[in-house]
């Protein structure tokens, strides 16, 4: 997808820090019935397995989701009850400070002495415009920001409009669970690190960013409904076309956001492997595709990696 979507995609991540969680409900042991596939969607769910019995489920997710996007498909329950722990993005918790929004918002802000306006095309400046007044917000509430802050903004609240909400994102509900469970569950990064990436961004990546985040706006209803569509199927092949159809423009950026961050987690995560644990990773599924993603990665070290609907020895 353009990359603008692509950053979307990590900002549902990063977003969440300044949204109000909700508990999940807690859920009752399920029977075997509900690790069949339902004809649902088989769910973007990849096992890999060790030399020493360990077992990691690859679970791709969606930061942001719907209330009817639920129930989750059946992989997702059996990765959840054959696992001895959960592995996040962010440690359990991370997401829910105070202190973090404050943070986010330090670094998203401009010096008293410039604007948003000052710094973006009179063209950019009156898309904000036109956009903030559609939503019915004073477009001076967002002078103050930065490019790529406005940029984490917009589509918070165009996804909230579908009903899309951080608190039904699959690792919210997963993360939740788990503390009920009292299931184990660890971060693979830290909040501070994900604000830095965008914090850490070019004056001009950051205009780039908005200005296509702008160019979007009216697509994002169709975007959305594909993207969910192909999660929910495994449909690794169009999750790939959507999220990379034009990043070989962005290549600095796609090794920042997804590559690198990709070989860091690939060597902890091969060490689970190695010390026989089975954990359930619930990271973007955006991580899973391209040949740097997780499931490449694993198969070029020499790992078996199969779709959970061609998993039966559980």
């Amino acid at each position: 997808m353009p990359i603008s979507r692509f950053f979307l995609a990590l900002a549902l991540c990063v977003c969440v820090v300044a949204c109000k969680r909700e508990a999940a409900k807690a859920a009752e042991k399920p029977d075997a019935a509900a690790f069949v596939t339902d004809g649902a969607g088989d769910g973007s769910v990849w096992v890999v397995d060790g030399p020493s019995g360990g077992r990691l489920f690859l679970c791709g997710t969606i930061h942001i989701l719907r209330e009817k996007d639920y129930p989750l498909a059946p992989a997702y329950e059996a990765a959840y009850m054959y696992s001895n722990k959960l592995v996040l993005e962010l440690p359990p918790g991370a997401t829910s400070s105070a202190e973090l929004t404050t943070r986010m918002s330090q670094l998203g802000l401009y010096p008293p002495e410039t604007s948003l306006e000052a710094n973006v095309s009179k063209e950019t400046w009156d898309a904000v415009k036109t956009w903030a007044a559609k939503h019915n917000l004073p477009a001076s509430s967002l002078n103050r920001f930065r490019p790529w802050f406005v940029a984490l903004m917009i589509p918070t609240v165009e996804y909230a409009a579908l009903g899309a909400k951080p608190d039904k994102g699959v690792d919210t509900y997963f993360e939740e669970r788990a503390k009920k469970d009292g299931k184990p569950a660890e971060g693979l990064e830290t909040v501070e690190f994900q604000i830095q990436l965008f914090a850490a961004l070019t004056e001009k990546q950051q205009r780039d960013l908005l200005e296509q985040t702008l160019g979007e706006i009216s697509s994002v209803k169709e975007e959305y409904e594909k993207m969910i569509k192909a999660w929910k199927y495994g449909k690794l092949d169009d999750l790939k076309e959507m999220l990379f159809r034009e990043a070989e423009k962005y290549p600095d950026l796609m090794n920042l956001f997804l590559t690198s961050r990709n070989l860091s987690w690939i060597d902890r995560l091969e060490q689970m492997l190695k010390r026989g644990e089975k954990a359930m990773v619930l990271v973007g599924t955006g991580h899973m595709t391209s040949d740097s993603g997780l499931i490449e990665l694993f198969r070029k070290r020499g790992y078996r990696v199969r779709h959970y609907r061609e998993v039966t020895d559980f």
